[in-house]
């Protein structure tokens, strides 16, 4: 499985973003991609610690359990429910979610594995820090492929 702190999979992801223009048409979603952006970059902000997740209910009880299906080799399926902290549904500025993005992504690969175990996450609860390069890298690989990048 591909991972965020590998240097070449950071590069990788970077030149991704990079194929991203503001007339780039989503493939399937609700989101346009300054939303997307926005919305990968509030998702990494709680991996990071930046912002407080607290596990919702249901994921107490069901988040166990998925997340052995979802911490696998298999890309995200499309139109999996999205947290509501995380929805973004409010025009974004292009340029500005692509450097704010890239900076996150920047800050995930040099932050030490170990302090992403550290947080919760709002479904899924507390992760190891495998787990989460799993799911950051997954999560980031599933929009990118919304977009066709």
């Amino acid at each position: 499985m591909k991972n965020i702190h590998e240097p070449a999979t950071l590069q990788e992801i970077i030149n991704r973003f990079e194929k991203l223009t503001p007339a780039t048409q989503r493939q399937w979603g609700k989101m346009d991609v300054a939303q997307m952006m926005a919305h990968l970059s509030n998702a990494l902000e709680g991996s990071l610690g930046d912002r407080a997740q607290k596990q919702v209910f249901i994921g107490k009880i069901f988040g166990g359990i998925a997340k052995k299906s979802i911490t696998n080799d298999k890309p995200f399926k499309q139109s999996l429910p999205t947290a509501p902290d995380f929805l973004v549904a409010d025009p974004k500025d292009f340029n500005k979610e692509k450097q704010r993005l890239t900076t996150l992504i920047k800050r995930l690969s040099a932050a030490k594995p170990e302090t992403l175990a550290t947080q919760v996450h709002p479904f899924f609860g507390r992760m190891t820090a495998q787990e989460w390069d799993i799911v950051n890298y997954k999560h980031i690989d599933h929009h990118l492929r919304q977009f066709g990048a």
